[in-house]
This record gives structure tokens, C-alpha cells and sequence, in this order.
């Protein structure tokens, strides 16, 4: 295999682009890690004092989800949502959000978002890390973005990714936010914004298996729960397209029935997680690494698909509103590829 490298004389904007991209790649291995040996370090080897101020965390953890489900309700602390470290992230792809319709502020959102890649960087970058083109394009609508309810079991990983505007996709979590007024003079709405939109990659930890450079494999025909959620909050549910999400990483070959899949199957049963091998680029070439490769990534923000709220929604209405958000989706693919694919000739759209 012949290497190639990167040149050595690199714009220093490019090098801390670089540093920045390794240092958020790495970071849930880094958090849960640090997290860890936190929790560890300070039941086995600290003191009366540190053991008890542990104990007490662990259990405010406990409580606090219990009641809350983590969940921030306005937008956080700015500083953590919108920084020049944040946008050194975003650059390096970069990271684009364009806009095709109105989101008015007067409800409340669901973005069905595809696909999900190996780590949903562009939705992460987009309504997660650094939100300014969001609150920029969509005014007074707070942007948030689903992950797994475990993730904030985990002591001090939590609390970072609270900071970032993530929310569990647990039912009573969901709920919680899409339920929240619309009225400006509520309580709620005191930081001036009046609308929730959750992205939730809907495809998960199935989609990612699929992930692979030039190919859009779906998992939406039988994932119907985000449209119920939809119609028991009476929010409207919009089609969110990432192109070029599939292009930043490559993975080991992991084809249907392999022992590599059904591995990744097994372990996704058991945790929620697919173990996935990725394979991008170095720090110093192009040709192997853990780097994501420097592919342009482009959010398509659709047009809402309202619903009547119903909270015990009945199946036929359910799967009417489903087959309109696969069609949307189609068409988001279908109007913008050619406009945001190197490869739109090539590029295929898979939906299971």
C-alpha cells in the first residue's frame, strides 16, 4: 500500500483544525475514559471527604434523571455552543446548513435526519458544537440533538454533554421538551426563544453499519416511533439530508451475514452501540488513520410536515405521516445531490 503524505509546511489555521478534529473525534472514548477513572480514583483512593462528595454526586446523578432526564431547557451556556475552538471543528470539512423553508417559532420540531454516518458529525457540528448558522437561519427556535439515554448515566461525560445542547431519546425525555409552550410570556421562554427543534438520527446504530463512502443506505421503513412522538407532541417533523456525512470515514468491511456483522449485531443487541472499525486518514497523510478525511459536509434543512396531535396516535395515521417523511426525504436527495455531491452520478439512495 503506497502512502501519501501531507505536505509539512501547513497554514497553522489548518494544523489547529487538525488538532481540534482529533481532539473531538477521540472524545467520547476521552470522556468516558476520564470519567472512569474519576469515579475510581476517588472511591478507592480518596479520602473521608472525596469518597463522601462522590457518593453525594453519584447519587444527585441518579435523582436528577430520574426527575429531569438531563435535560437543559433553554440553550446552555453559549460559550459552550458557539466558539472559535467549535468552529476550527467545522471548518476543517467544513460544515455547511442551508435552509429550504421557514421553521416558525410557534411549535415545536422533530428533525428526522439522514443518514447517520459513523458519528453524525454534520448534525453534531450543526445543532450540537457550534449552533451560530443555526440561530442565524432559524430564530428563536433552540436546536437540540438526540443520543442515547445511557450516556447520561455516565458521571461527569453528562454534564459536557448537556453543555452541548444533547438530549436523551428516551420517551419521558422526548416528551419533555417537545411539550414545552410556545408562548412567549411563559416561563420557559424567558431567553427570547420559544421553539425546540430535537434532531434525532433515526437510522442509529443500524445506519452506521451501512456507512460507507458514496453509498446512502437508509434504515427508516420500520422506524416509525420518532412519527409517533411527532403526533403525541403535536410537533411537526422535519427531513434533515447531511451530504457527504458517508464520505469523512470508510469502515473494515462489514457486508451482510459476515463474521465482522454479526459480531457488530451482537454487540448492538446487548448495548445499543455498534462497535464499527473506521478508517480514515493520519495525522501526517492522507492514506490511513483515525481522522476523518476533509470531505465537505452540507445539512439540507426541509420543509415541516405538520401533524394533528393525538396522544394515543392510531396506526393507519402513523404510517401515513411516515410515508410522507420517506418521500421527503427521497426528494431532499433526488432536488440537491448534484448541487453537494462530488459524485451525484454514482451516488445511490437505499431505503430499508
Amino acid at each position: 500500500m503506497k502512502i501519501e503524505w501531507a505536505p509539512l509546511r501547513v497554514p497553522l489555521q489548518r494544523r489547529m483544525q487538525v488538532l481540534v478534529t482529533a481532539f473531538f473525534t477521540s472524545m467520547l472514548l476521552i470522556l468516558l475514559s476520564v470519567s472512569f477513572l474519576l469515579v475510581a480514583g476517588s472511591l478507592i483512593y480518596g479520602g473521608l471527604l472525596v469518597r463522601s462528595l462522590m457518593v453525594t454526586y453519584l447519587a444527585y446523578v441518579f435523582v436528577h434523571h430520574k426527575k429531569t432526564q438531563s435535560v437543559v431547557d433553554g440553550n446552555g451556556w453559549m460559550i459552550t455552543r458557539t466558539n472559535p475552538l467549535h468552529r476550527h471543528y467545522r471548518d476543517y470539512f467544513p460544515v455547511e446548513l442551508v435552509k429550504t423553508a421557514e421553521l416558525p417559532a410557534t411549535k415545536n420540531y422533530i428533525l428526522a435526519s439522514f443518514p447517520h454516518g459513523i458519528l453524525g458529525t454534520g448534525i453534531g457540528i450543526n445543532m450540537g458544537l457550534e449552533i451560530s448558522k443555526w440561530l442565524e437561519l432559524f430564530p428563536q427556535v433552540r436546536p437540540k440533538l438526540g443520543t442515547l439515554d445511557q450516556h447520561f448515566h455516565v458521571p461527569f461525560m453528562r454534564e459536557v454533554l448537556r453543555c452541548w445542547g444533547l438530549v436523551s431519546v428516551s420517551k419521558e425525555a422526548l416528551i419533555r421538551m417537545l411539550s414545552k409552550s410556545n408562548d412567549p410570556k411563559h416561563k420557559d421562554n424567558r431567553d427570547g426563544f420559544t421553539s425546540n427543534a430535537v434532531a434525532i438520527l433515526v437510522g442509529g446504530a443500524q445506519e452506521a453499519m451501512d456507512s460507507h463512502p458514496g453509498q446512502y443506505i437508509l434504515t427508516l421503513k420500520n422506524r416509525k416511533g420518532f412519527v409517533r412522538m411527532a403526533i403525541r407532541t403535536g410537533s411537526s417533523i422535519v427531513p434533515s439530508f447531511s451530504f457527504g456525512e458517508v464520505d469523512i470515514f470508510d469502515q473494515v468491511a462489514n457486508p451482510p451475514n459476515s463474521l465482522l456483522r454479526r459480531f457488530q449485531d451482537f454487540v448492538k443487541k446487548l448495548t445499543g452501540v455498534s462497535p464499527l472499525i473506521p478508517v480514515g486518514r493520519g495525522f501526517f497523510n492522507y492514506t490511513f488513520g483515525f481522522l476523518p478525511f476533509r470531505r465537505r459536509i452540507v445539512q439540507v434543512v426541509g420543509a415541516p410536515i405538520d401533524v394533528v396531535k393525538n396522544e394515543q396516535p392510531e396506526s393507519d395515521y402513523v404510517d401515513k405521516v411516515h410515508r410522507q417523511v420517506i418521500e421527503a426525504v427521497e426528494k431532499l436527495f433526488d432536488q440537491y445531490k448534484d448541487k453537494y455531491l462530488e459524485n451525484s452520478k454514482s451516488a445511490t439512495l437505499v431505503v430499508h
